[in-house]
């Protein structure tokens, strides 16, 4: 089994998370932070917005069972990938919307994933997800992981 790895920032990092955390071909997810110019972030330095990361999650997943375009179609339809810097009620440049990749391949899918859903013309205004090569990813604190399902909260 070949494990494949994407990154999605879409907002706050636990909703994302609990988005694709229990898809079948989802073998981990892990929030985080990437796309920054500050090592070793800690939360508080990524909600001042000086560090230029956004948070993120990190998928996992077994592309025999999920394909990467499936898990593209649940992040554009997880976020509004029109907003530039916001997410409902979270607004700052760390809830940007942004896909990191790991190959040239991923590239080719996402930029396909991309054109079909601005040509669908499902959305009023113009994507504004960035597409970037991978770089560092910082793993969020430990109570960050999972948080909706420790704490009880449905996500629906």
């Amino acid at each position: 089994m070949a494990i494949e790895k994407i990154i999605f920032g879409a907002g706050c990092f636990w909703g994302v998370e609990a988005t694709f955390h229990g898809l079948q071909g989802v073998v981990e997810t892990r929030c985080g932070y990437a796309g920054g110019h500050v090592g070793n972030p800690t939360y508080e330095m990524v909600c001042s917005g000086r560090t230029g990361h956004i948070e993120v999650v990190k998928i996992s997943f077994d592309p025999s069972v999920i394909t990467l375009e499936t898990l593209l179609k649940h992040f554009w339809q997880c976020h509004d990938p029109t907003s530039l810097d916001r997410q409902g009620a979270d607004i700052g440049s760390q809830y940007r919307s942004a896909v990191f990749y790991f190959s040239s391949e991923q590239v080719a899918v996402i930029e396909q994933s991309l054109q079909t859903l601005q040509d669908s013309y499902q959305l009023k205004e113009v994507v504004a997800t960035k597409v970037l090569p991978v770089g560092q990813f910082f793993p969020a604190e430990e109570y960050h992981q999972r948080y909706f399902e420790r704490h009880g909260i449905r996500q629906n």
